[in-house]
């Protein structure tokens, strides 16, 4: 708004006009009849002022906007600016229509024969399109611009654009067109470029708070601010919007207007209450947050504005958190400024982002759900379990730093002695950044970080590749031992470094597998890799070689031959050792002591 009170003065003296016809709405009775009255449109006022003043008038006009900024109540302005000839009856064009004339009085009327109005959204042919055509050629009858507003212009059809392209292109003297459209990206470019365009933005919380407040007193209803702010904030930047609520709400109250009417009418929950059930979630106070939610539906609240409630809640606390000023804002009630000035230190931005994208998600599913209160509990259920959850970011870089206890299995002694993770986790010590591995190559496959950790005396620390496979076994993960056993062709082997070429069957994740298990198991880093050399046969085949070497030495035996003649069709099925299991050693390749030492066979 501007120069004060003037703004303001103008829809007044219109309304007091209208009194005498009998009740109209707001919207109706408070619309602007100059620029002046136009509240939240500066650069568009602005712009209109000068280029009338400078005789700069183009032949076309598109106003766009979301519904109930001003675009058509702009375009009327503009067809008495364009007509006024002031009371003595010789002005020309002004930006301040003297609003006496007899074209100002009948543009304000609806009347005047050389100002049409059309309405594309039910005129939308190319019949319609053709009558305006026709009428174009004629002169005024008695204004100085014939000026065709089209509202809706964007529920033409295609033909009827094409049709008036020419036109439009190159229209008459004395003929001006205003559109006017919600929809703006539906309009043909061809029919933009022959056009001013200007984009009416949508009014401010505050502005349309203190206009409200205007309206209100010149109607005679007391409206507390907060009722003001409220209902602006449910206009959603649209005057008319604001306008028919505030006239539901003076209505409703018998001329005192409070919050509490306001929230009953508008069916929003209780900002207290709101603050209340959002504590509740990041608390993860399951049975309140439900009990809570049950009693403001209870009291009439949708469960959708509920959780559209907590978005609005949400952005508010993310731009606290990024810059003070939505805290220091003065039309933010104390109590919610107190409040978010407490839980904004608490909560970071990606955690905020969550809950954004949640209850983003969640409201869709709530309106599309048959019982939007079941839908709301669990979106809630699931922000409550999603509320104290690490952010990915975070977790990356205490990976990173491998000393996350949360993250990192090495940091559960129990879940290394085999017990299941049930015991209670400690963080193991971390290496100095100069004994940290360098970088392997593309062609290995690394570890988690998290797993470069001092190795431990007490835990195992397997010498060979037999070793490793008996620890796989030791600690019952029998399929890794499986493919292990079968499905690895070991290439090099080092204590903290397995190179092998895996198997047809081989898992693809079995070498990060390998590597998270041992470090896990052993304290220390190892790094597992694929290889493209052959290797050696795995252990399994290795095995089946040894058993069949084995068994062709004991048919070598005189005994072994005597039986076998006794017994015709005997074979030797399994040598086994005579000697104590206890005192069975492992090489370091995990082979069976050498075929030529000497043992004893028996045959099974």
């Amino acid at each position: 708004m501007q120069d004060g009170q003037e703004p303001f003065a103008s829809s007044v003296a219109g309304a007091q006009q209208g009194t005498a016809e009998g009740y109209r709405v707001l919207a109706r009775k408070y619309r602007p009849r100059d620029f002046s009255g136009l509240i939240g449109q500066e650069a568009l006022v602005r712009t209109l002022r000068n280029a009338i003043a400078q005789g700069r008038l183009a032949h076309g006009f598109m106003l766009t906007g979301v519904r109930g900024v001003g675009k058509t109540t702009t375009a009327r302005i503009l067809a008495r600016c364009f007509n006024c000839i002031g009371a003595d009856g010789k002005g020309g064009p002004t930006a301040e229509p003297c609003g006496s004339c007899e074209h100002c009085r009948a543009i304000a009327e609806d009347r005047h024969v050389d100002v049409i109005e059309m309405d594309a959204a039910s005129r939308t042919g190319i019949d319609d399109i053709r009558e305006l055509i026709d009428g174009v050629r004629y002169r005024p009858v008695s204004a100085r611009y014939k000026v065709y507003i089209i509202d809706e212009v964007h529920m033409l059809s295609e033909k009827a654009f094409n049709a008036l392209l020419k036109t439009l292109e190159e229209p008459p003297e004395h003929v001006k067109f205003i559109f006017a459209t919600t929809e703006i990206r539906k309009v043909p470019v061809t029919v933009l470029s022959r056009c001013q365009r200007f984009d009416l933005r949508r009014i401010g919380a505050e502005e349309l708070t203190a206009y409200f407040l205007k309206i209100a007193a010149a109607e005679g209803a007391k409206i507390s601010d907060g009722a003001a702010a409220m209902i602006a904030r449910a206009a959603d930047g649209s005057a008319r919007d604001g306008l028919s609520l505030l006239d539901q709400a003076i209505a409703l109250s018998h001329g005192a207007i409070d919050e509490a009417q306001v929230r009953d009418m508008l069916g929003l929950a209780d900002r207290t209450q709101l603050i209340d059930l959002y504590d509740d979630v990041l608390k993860g106070k399951a049975p309140e947050a439900l009990k809570r939610l049950a009693g403001m539906h209870q009291a009439g609240v949708d469960a959708a504005v509920v959780l559209q409630d907590m978005l609005e809640l949400t952005h508010w606390l993310t731009r606290a958190k990024i810059t003070a000023e939505p805290l220091s804002d003065p039309a933010t009630p104390e109590a919610e400024r107190a409040w978010g000035a407490k839980v904004t230190p608490e909560l970071s931005v990606p955690v905020l982002a969550r809950l954004w994208q949640m209850l983003l998600k969640g409201l869709a599913e709530v309106q599309a759900a048959p019982q939007p209160l079941a839908a709301a509990e669990m979106v809630l259920i699931r922000l409550m379990h999603a509320a104290n959850m690490p952010d990915p970011a975070d977790l990356v870089r205490r990976l990173s730093e491998g000393n996350s206890a949360a993250a990192s299995a090495p940091a559960s002694p129990s879940r290394a002695n085999g017990d299941g993770g049930r015991g209670t986790p400690t963080s193991a010590p971390r290496l100095q950044t100069q004994q940290q591995v360098a970088p392997q190559p593309a062609q290995h496959i690394a570890p988690q970080a998290s797993q470069q950790l001092a190795p431990q005396a007490s835990l195992p620390q397997p010498q060979s590749f037999g070793d490793v496979v008996a620890l796989f076994h030791a600690k019952r993960e029998g399929i890794l031992a499986a493919h292990l056993q079968s499905d690895v062709h070991l290439v090099q082997f080092e204590v903290g470094r397995i190179d092998f070429r895996p198997g047809d069957r081989a898992p693809s994740n079995l070498p990060n597998r390998v590597a998270a298990c041992l470090a896990e198991w052993t304290g220390k880093r190892w790094l597992v890799s694929v290889s493209a050399q052959t290797g050696e046969k795995t252990l399994k085949e290795q095995a089946a070689d040894l058993a069949q070497a084995q068994r062709e030495e004991a048919a070598r035996h005189p005994l072994i031959q005597a039986v076998l003649q006794a017994f015709p069709g005997a074979t030797i099925d399994e040598v086994r050792s005579l000697e104590p299991a206890a005192e069975a050693t492992v090489t370091p390749q995990g082979d069976v002591p050498p075929a030529d030492e000497p043992i004893e066979d028996e045959i099974a």
